[in-house]
């Protein structure tokens, strides 16, 4: 297994992250242990979690699973989804963020949370109230490191401002949806993470299993016992539109190296600019052990350019524009509304 720092950090984890959202649900703890074990023997050292997964089973689980081994692990956890009928028992409030870490250190069985997320964007609460919060759980050793999840550009870019106003312990890693049918966040995220120097950790990899190889192309076809019978866990309608195309070449790519196409779709992302570590759930062990071997290898370039040709998203305004500037300044090309210098 390859290790990585976490943007900035001196924090190191593995590029491989193991995602436990179906502890409590498909996962049992015994399974669970099982599949904790299992990672730790294959080098991993990254868990992730949410407070809200399973009503909380999730971390519950993962913290009995981790006994005796918590000081081996990067632990994180998240913070925004409802974990009660209160008014106040979701969002970023200062009351419910500070409920909240207490209860999910107490089911995480631990005293501090190594990265912890901000999981979803609340319109009704200001930034500063979330982040001042954080910095004082930082502060007094409950979190090592503030993050977020699902935010736009311009809002992670002022969530950063913020902080370093302040001198307030800032956002150092970003989670995102990201895979080889949901490119969207290289338009302005990757470069804005690249900028200041945060790190990337993404979700959903996978697709939600359509990059695993169980479903071939225009048939995504229910499968007892997998996401499409859950309506896909939610990343279909974040797709690209030639989805199909993509996972074409995608079981063609693993045919011709010998490798599963769930190992493949993950190699891809890890070696894609800016890509700390991806999260690879599981519902058993030997769906974890398959994505396990994604780790410690490298796709040839030649394979790398087919995926990423094929997935390559449309350019969005105003990047096509400006595209290409840089030729036209170094060239002396006459803007239209100046008159031609060479004249």
């Amino acid at each position: 297994m390859n290790y990585r720092n976490v943007g900035r950090t001196g924090l190191k984890v593995s590029e491989i992250c193991f995602g436990t959202m179906t502890f409590g649900n498909y996962t049992d703890l015994e399974e669970g242990r099982r599949m904790v074990d299992m990672s730790f023997d294959a080098g991993v050292n990254f868990f992730d979690t949410a407070d809200a997964y399973n009503g909380g089973k999730s971390e519950e689980i993962l913290g009995q699973a981790l006994k005796g081994k918590r000081d081996q692990a990067v632990l994180a956890t998240k913070v925004f989804n409802p974990m009660g009928p209160g008014v106040n028992d979701s969002g970023w409030s200062r009351k419910h963020v500070l409920q909240d870490v207490e209860e999910s250190l107490q089911r995480l069985q631990t005293d501090y949370i190594d990265i912890y997320y901000i999981h979803h964007v609340d319109t009704q609460t200001p930034v500063d109230e979330i982040l001042e919060t954080i910095n004082d759980l930082v502060r007094q050793g409950k979190v090592r490191y503030a993050a977020c999840s699902n935010f736009e550009a311009w809002r992670l870019m002022d969530a950063l401002a913020i902080s370093e106003a302040r001198d307030w312990a800032r956002v150092e890693c970003y989670q995102p949806q990201y895979s080889l049918v949901v490119r969207d966040i290289e338009d302005e995220l990757i470069p804005a993470c690249l900028h200041k120097g945060v790190g990337v950790v993404v979700w959903a990899p996978l697709a939600g299993g359509l990059l695993t190889g169980k479903y071939k192309p225009g048939r995504k076809t229910s499968i007892e016992g997998t996401r499409s019978a859950d309506e896909w866990c939610f990343p279909q309608g974040f797709f690209a539109a030639n989805a199909d195309e993509i996972l074409n070449e995608l079981l063609a790519v693993s045919d011709e190296l010998g490798r599963s196409p769930a190992q493949v779709a993950l190699r891809w992302a890890l070696q894609m600019p800016g890509i700390t570590s991806v999260i690879a759930g599981a519902r058993n062990c030997d769906q974890l052990r398959d994505n396990l071997l994604a780790g410690s290898w490298h796709l040839d370039e030649e394979s790398m350019k087919r995926l990423t040709a094929i997935s390559e998203p449309r350019i969005r305004y105003p990047k096509k524009m400006e595209m290409g500037m840089l030729e036209r300044r170094e060239s002396g090309v006459a803007l239209p509304s100046w008159p031609d210098p060479k004249a």
